[in-house]
C-alpha cells in the first residue's frame, strides 16, 4: 500500500526542518508561478489556467507523492502536447485526456512498470528533451521579437517561414527586454544563488518596462485582468466518441508524465542516497 512520504517525514520533524522547508517552498513558489503563467500561455490556454495548474497540482503532488524531496510544478515538455489537444478539443478535451492519463498511470503503478525506466537509453531522453526545447523556443519567437502577426502556423518549418516574412515588424524594445531577461537568468547565479535568477529577471524587466513606459506588449494587454481565486470545479462532458479520439493524447500524456517523473526521481534518489 502506498503511504505518502509526507506522513513518514513528519516523524521526528524538527523546527530546523520546518525552516529549511519553508525557505525551499518560497523559492519553488516564486519560480513556479511565473513559469505556470508562461506555460499556460504557450500551451494556448490562459494565464489563469497556468496558475491553477501550478497551485493545485503542485500541492497534490507534494502532499501525496512517494519521494521526500521531489516537488511538482509546470514542465515545458508538455507544452507541445497540451497545445495540440487544446487546439483540437478545447479545454474540456484536455481535462478528459488528463483524467484518462491519470487512470493509465495508476494502472502502470499497480503493475509496477516503473522499473522499465532503466531500459530507456540516455540519448533518447536527451534528444527528446532537446527537441521539446527547440519547439518551445520556436513558439515564443514572435513575442521575443515583438513581431506583428495575427496567427502563427503550427508546423515547425511553416512557423519559421512566417517569422522570416514578418522580420520587418521587429520591435527593438521587445528584443532589448527579452535579451535583458535572458542575460539576468544566465549571469545572476554568479551574483547570488539565494534568489532564483528567473524571479530576478521577471521583477527587473517588469519594473523597467513600467517605469520607462516601454512600448512592449504585456500579459494584461493581451489577456486582460487575471482574476484572483480558484475556479469552481466542474465535471467535463464526456462522450464515447471523445474518449476514442482522446485515447492517443491520453497515452502520450501518461507515458511522458511517467518518464519525466521517474527520471527526476532517479536523479533525486542519487542526490540523497535513497530509493523509492
Amino acid at each position: 500500500m502506498l503511504v505518502p512520504k509526507l506522513l513518514t517525514t513528519m516523524r521526528g520533524y524538527r523546527r530546523a526542518d520546518f525552516l529549511s522547508d519553508l525557505s525551499a517552498g518560497v523559492v519553488v513558489g516564486i519560480v513556479a508561478l511565473p513559469l505556470g503563467i508562461a506555460f499556460g500561455i504557450a500551451s494556448g490556454a490562459t494565464p489563469e489556467a497556468g496558475l491553477y495548474t501550478a497551485i493545485i497540482a503542485g500541492f497534490l503532488i507534494s502532499a501525496l507523492g512517494g519521494s521526500r524531496v521531489q516537488i511538482g510544478g509546470p514542465t515545458g515538455a508538455f507544452v507541445v502536447i497540451v497545445s495540440g489537444v487544446i487546439s483540437a478539443h478545447g479545454i474540456e478535451g484536455l481535462a478528459v485526456a488528463t483524467m484518462m492519463a491519470g487512470v493509465l498511470l495508476i494502472i502502470l503503478g499497480v503493475a509496477r512498470l516503473g522499473g522499465a525506466i532503466k531500459f530507456i537509453p540516455f540519448p533518447v531522453t536527451t534528444g527528446f528533451t532537446s527537441g521539446i526545447a527547440i519547439i518551445i523556443f520556436s513558439s515564443q519567437v514572435r513575442d521575443l521579437l515583438g513581431l506583428r502577426m495575427t496567427e502563427v502556423p503550427a508546423e515547425f518549418v511553416a512557423k519559421w517561414q512566417s517569422y522570416a516574412a514578418h522580420l520587418d515588424t521587429v520591435n527593438p524594445w521587445a528584443v532589448a527586454v527579452g535579451g535583458l531577461g535572458l542575460a539576468i537568468i544566465l549571469l545572476w547565479p554568479r551574483v547570488s544563488r539565494r534568489l532564483p535568477a528567473p524571479f530576478v529577471a521577471l521583477v527587473a524587466c517588469t519594473v523597467l518596462a513600467q517605469v520607462f513606459h516601454l512600448p512592449v506588449e504585456t500579459i494584461g494587454d493581451r489577456f486582460g485582468v487575471i482574476h484572483a481565486g480558484l475556479p469552481t470545479p466542474r465535471i467535463p462532458t464526456v462522450t464515447f466518441a471523445m474518449l476514442r479520439e482522446l485515447s492517443g493524447p491520453a497515452l502520450t500524456i501518461a507515458l511522458l508524465a511517467a518518464i519525466e517523473s521517474l527520471l527526476s526521481a532517479v536523479v533525486a534518489d542519487g542526490m540523497i542516497g535513497s530509493r523509492h
